[in-house]
């Protein structure tokens, strides 16, 4: 296991302070300015996992209020909103200084039967004949200021392989639709609601760009003002993130400051384990004065 990997394992084992009262770090994951959206979700999905013991989340719906604060931990406080024949619900309010910073609603559900379909996972190559995070990133090392570079280069413990990534500085009006491939190798042998946790976690990388792609916008060009304003989830099927899992993306709209954004999450093998939609924000970078 990677340092990295044994540090978001951490960041996600949240401490029990009272009962349906919890505390996750708030510094470790994707971002250093301000905390990253997937992990805040991640953390309130924990916290609601502490207070269900036999039943399996199917959906969430979170919204980011504020920005988190990476220099202090982040509190939960779960409301037991209802423990039905079949489903139960949770919902979740993330504080720091005295502030909410999400709100969090999640419903888990007992399995029944029932019929099955899917749409099928669309056709891309595997994972190895694409070039790693690592790769990607090298080739724009010599374009990232010194001050930023230790940031830059910090180990990640989610593996990624795009399918087809547009240059960081430069990026050409493209296709909306795009495709990833991910995993976690310090996931194996970890328990079904924690590989919820880690999908959770993984779901916001790259979402949100998929609103940039075809005005020939990145987050590197220094145009865009962007951040996460909601973010929902279904969970479909077993995951096991340990293995590759293919994260096709798409935005159908942008406007008014705005954008919408879905993703479907397939397993290596077609199933459909998971969807995700978000809208962002996505407004011109004011010069600052």
């Amino acid at each position: 296991m990677t340092e990295a990997e044994q540090k978001l394992l951490d960041l996600l084992d949240i401490e029990q302070l009272e009962v349906d009262l919890f505390r996750g770090q708030g510094s470790g994951g994707e971002t250093p300015t301000r905390i990253y959206g997937g992990q805040v979700i991640a953390q309130a999905l924990a916290a609601a996992y502490r207070t269900v013991p036999d039943r399996l989340c199917h959906s969430l719906h979170a919204y980011f209020i504020r920005p988190g604060d990476p220099s202090i931990p982040v509190i939960y406080s779960v409301d037991r909103a209802r423990d039905g024949g079949s489903f139960t619900t949770r919902r979740v309010v993330a504080i720091q200084h005295g502030k909410q910073i999400l709100n969090l609603s999640a419903s888990f559900h007992t399995e029944d039967e029932g019929w099955d379909h899917q749409h099928p996972m669309p056709p891309v190559a595997e994972p190895d004949a694409h070039e790693t995070r690592e790769a990607v990133r090298d080739r724009y090392l010599d374009r990232i200021p010194e001050k930023h570079r230790s940031e830059y280069l910090r180990e990640r413990p989610i593996e990624v392989r795009e399918v087809d990534p547009l240059d960081l500085f430069e990026p050409k009006p493209s296709e909306d639709a795009h495709n990833l491939w991910f995993r976690m190798a310090a996931a194996a042998g970890k328990n079904p609601k924690f590989q919820h946790i880690l999908l959770a976690y993984a779901s916001d990388m790259a979402l949100l760009s998929s609103g940039l792609r075809p005005h020939g916008l990145s987050w590197f060009t220094q145009q865009v003002n962007g951040a996460s304003l909601d973010h929902t989830m279904w969970f479909h099927a077993p995951i096991a993130f340990n293995d590759w899992h293919l994260y096709t993306m798409d935005s159908p709209w942008t406007g008014r400051g705005r954008s919408f954004n879905r993703g479907s999450i397939y397993s290596q093998d077609g199933t459909l384990v998971a969807s995700v939609a978000q809208e962002g924000l996505m407004r011109p970078q004011k010069p600052r004065s």
